[in-house]
């Protein structure tokens, strides 16, 4: 299974950002996705998940502003970004569990700053 993520750039603070990533390769079924983000030179934190039938959950510090989604026929998650603030800048990586295994995408680098 491979993960590939985009949407990721520059933004002006209180500005959005969508990201996106797409599974591909060779694999029976999808389970959770989710969205994770790596702050320079900090350690990898959760973001929010969703599982096949549309539940959601999220990190505290994101709640109310980032909404995940996905379409089960293509394989994709979403992360809508909305109020985004300085401290949100990061690299974002998708993951999905396929079969009790953990995958995880390239990331793709945010960054909110004026």
């Amino acid at each position: 299974v491979q993960l590939q993520a985009s949407g990721g750039g520059l933004v002006q603070p209180g500005g959005s950002l969508r990201l996106s990533c797409a599974a591909s390769g060779s694999m029976f079924s999808i389970g959770y996705m989710g969205w994770y983000r790596q702050p320079p030179g900090k350690q990898r934190d959760y973001v929010a998940q969703i599982t096949p039938s549309g539940l959601t959950n999220y990190a505290g510090s994101v709640e109310g502003r980032f909404t995940i989604s996905r379409d089960n026929a293509k394989n994709t998650v979403y992360l809508q970004m909305n109020s985004l603030k300085p401290e949100d800048t990061a690299v974002y990586y998708c993951n999905a569990m396929s079969m009790g295994v953990s995958y995880w995408g390239n990331g793709t680098l945010v960054t909110v700053s004026s």
